[in-house]
């Protein structure tokens, strides 16, 4: 049995269930020759998405076994319990994390994220006000921790404390200031880039 081709794939799992072809067209709603015609003649050439799915559904396997787009894995991002301060700054003690949270693949994959080299991080304060509300939620792309002479957003460990500030590479090191004019200037200390804030998320 040639079990990359679509039409064997059904007629297998078909027969592995005791289910007749005739009665798995009904469930479809089509004629009780629909899949018949479809295995051993050819027609129609492919499956519907509808009729593709609900089979896929139905016997719990992968569309693309039944001809139709393989599925994307989906992509996650741990969301640890932290929260970057865009104020004062907080001791970190533990990222121990809350789980994970869905990223759309096409997301990731336009903002050139690897698996396992990303997490999501609230932000606490409003120091990078008016972009950065305290609440706001960053997918931050722990790959990219070398900010450049332009700088961006990045989130930071200064002295044992996180923040999330703006960081840019200058003559003597990284530069790190805040966005909101009345927030107090950033003291000098060890900075240890943890990754860029690439996407924001904010609760409406």
């Amino acid at each position: 049995m040639a079990t990359g081709d679509p039409r064997e794939r059904l007629r297998a799992l078909a027969g592995e269930r005791g289910d007749s072809l005739a009665a798995l067209s009904a469930m479809l709603g089509r004629s009780h020759a629909y899949l018949q015609q479809w295995i051993t003649r050819g027609s129609p050439k492919l499956l519907t998405e509808r009729d593709r799915r609900a089979l896929a559904d139905y016997f719990g396997v992968d569309e693309a076994a039944l001809g139709g787009p393989p599925t994307v894995a989906a992509w996650r991002a741990p969301r640890l319990d932290v929260a970057a301060s865009a104020g004062p700054g907080a001791l970190i003690d533990d990222e121990a994390a809350l789980g994970a949270s869905a990223v759309p693949p096409e997301l990731a994959r336009a903002l050139g994220l690897q698996r396992g080299r990303a997490a999501i991080i609230r932000v606490r304060g409003d120091s990078m006000a008016p972009g950065l509300a305290d609440g706001d939620e960053l997918l931050v792309d722990e790959a990219s921790s070398s900010p450049d002479a332009r700088g961006g957003v990045y989130v930071v460990r200064l002295d044992g404390v996180l923040l999330v500030k703006r960081v840019r590479r200058g003559a003597r090191g990284y530069v790190v200031t805040s966005d909101n004019p009345d927030a107090p200037p950033v003291g000098a200390g060890d900075v240890q880039v943890i990754g860029r804030a690439v996407w924001q998320m904010r609760r409406l």
